[in-house]
């Protein structure tokens, strides 16, 4: 049963922001920010209008990086730093990606995947379909005043 929580107050970020667009903009402003937090053994199905962050992306480009190695240390130094080398600026923008994405997901508080974060304010837990998920919030936030 998928547990519906807020995030920790100290971590809402864009709140306040946020709330004075709809108040400015009326209810047509309804647009919500929505983030699945989750790893590659758990897979959520997403449109492209949702960010998702897997936990275990940088282990998988360490992983690339390290894959294939010969046995000799030195031989395997010189061919992982080619592979930096020819991943270059792509290579770096992933790894900074990756781990960015883990710093968010851990600024949240988040306990448990998959996640569905809304608006960095309401989070479901263990619920993979998007779609239920947002509608669980929308459902608790009309029961709130």
């Amino acid at each position: 049963m998928p547990a519906l929580l807020p995030c920790p107050p100290q971590l809402r970020i864009h709140v306040l922001a946020t709330a004075l667009c709809t108040a400015l903009l009326g209810t047509q402003a309804q647009a919500k920010e929505i983030l699945v937090i989750t790893d590659s053994q758990h897979p959520v199905p997403a449109t492209s209008s949702v960010r998702v962050i897997e936990l275990d992306q940088p282990t998988r480009i360490k992983g690339e990086l390290g894959a294939h190695l010969p046995a000799d240390p030195t031989r395997s130094t010189a061919v992982v730093q080619q592979r930096l080398k020819d991943g270059g600026n792509a290579l770096q923008a992933r790894l900074g990606a990756a781990y960015q994405d883990v710093v968010d997901a851990w600024s949240l508080g988040i306990t448990t995947i998959p996640a569905v974060v809304v608006d960095q304010r309401y989070v479901v837990y263990g619920e993979p379909d998007v779609a239920k998920a947002v509608a669980l919030i929308e459902a608790h936030q009309r029961t709130q005043p």
